[in-house]
């Protein structure tokens, strides 16, 4: 197991929460393996990425090799090219999950993904500015447009919807076409089950609610480090939690019953975060420093101490 401390979650006040940085996955979504394969390639030499024949150490296209190099980056278990503390604590031959065969992985990824500075900002919008829960292609097309109006951001047409097409087929389950390739294999963050089809499938729609495979942990180590950025405090109102743009609530789409709910689960083995309700507001408390914490329960939920 890994014996320092992972420093996979960070205290300080983001300057900045988004760049304006589209359509760099070669409209390719994160495919099994990749993030493993990436990491440990970058581990041997971090300069692989760019060498002539990155194709044959990897074993892709060249325009895979740009994908996978831009997702290890996005998903910060590579820091320039380096190796980060997220990528060796995850990804390690001897770390927590090292093919992310644990869904809560894939949580703590997609939430990473979405952190500050986030890499990735058709995603961004899509989980923490897009306020319908049920729209169309052309619905997440034409806000996005404004968006990246409003961002002063000149970005193509064709790139937003390469970035939008990559969304929906890194999240919704794709229906199955007859035959079998490594094009037509669901992405692995379908099995977080956070978008899905609806009526004639020109619909979609965010499940927000209950995650069976979202662990209490990872909710609440995720709003320990929100809260931390939020700067020198010890509570932190619940509807910031679920509403926030960058929020834990945003990010997974979830309930204040949920949310609430693995707090008091965490709380049974960690007495230092709980629920305070002072004069009818509901707060989310703990009494020690929040990155510390939120490193204590990560740990103990994939390592038992």
């Amino acid at each position: 197991m890994i014996q320092q401390t992972p420093q996979i979650f960070n205290e300080i006040q983001p300057t900045t929460w988004v760049n304006s940085v589209f359509a760099r996955h070669e409209t390719f979504h994160p495919r099994f393996g990749w993030l493993k394969k990436g990491f440990d390639a970058a581990k041997k030499n971090p300069g692989v990425f760019l060498k002539e024949d990155a194709t044959v150490h990897l074993g892709v296209g060249k325009n895979m090799v740009r994908s996978i190099r831009y997702w290890c980056n996005t998903f910060k278990l590579l820091e320039a090219d380096n190796p980060s503390e997220l990528g060796i604590a995850l990804l390690d031959d001897k770390g927590w999950d090292p093919f992310s065969e644990n869904p809560a992985s894939l949580w703590l990824l997609h939430w990473h993904l979405l952190k500050p500075p986030c890499n990735a900002a058709a995603w961004y919008f899509t989980f923490n500015c897009f306020h319908r829960y049920d729209f169309t292609v052309d619905d997440l097309f034409n806000d996005l447009s404004e968006y990246c109006d409003n961002l002063g951001s000149r970005t193509a047409e064709s790139s937003l919807k390469k970035d939008i097409s990559c969304i929906l087929r890194m999240y919704v389950p794709q229906p199955f076409k007859g035959q079998i390739s490594e094009d037509s294999l669901d992405c692995p963050f379908t099995e977080l089950g956070l978008l899905h089809t609806v009526g004639d499938s020109r619909r979609y729609s965010f499940r927000v609610g209950e995650k069976r495979n979202l662990p209490p942990e990872i909710i609440v180590s995720t709003c320990l480090e929100y809260t931390a950025w939020m700067g020198n405090q010890k509570t932190i109102a619940l509807s910031r939690l679920l509403y926030d743009p960058s929020s834990p609530g945003m990010v997974f789409k979830l309930t204040e019953s949920v949310l609430c709910d693995a707090i008091e689960k965490v709380s049974r083995q960690f007495n230092s975060v709980y629920l305070s309700d002072t004069a009818g507001l509901i707060q989310f408390a703990f009494n020690d420093e929040p990155v510390e914490l939120a490193t204590k329960i990560i740990r103990y939920y994939y390592e038992g101490k």
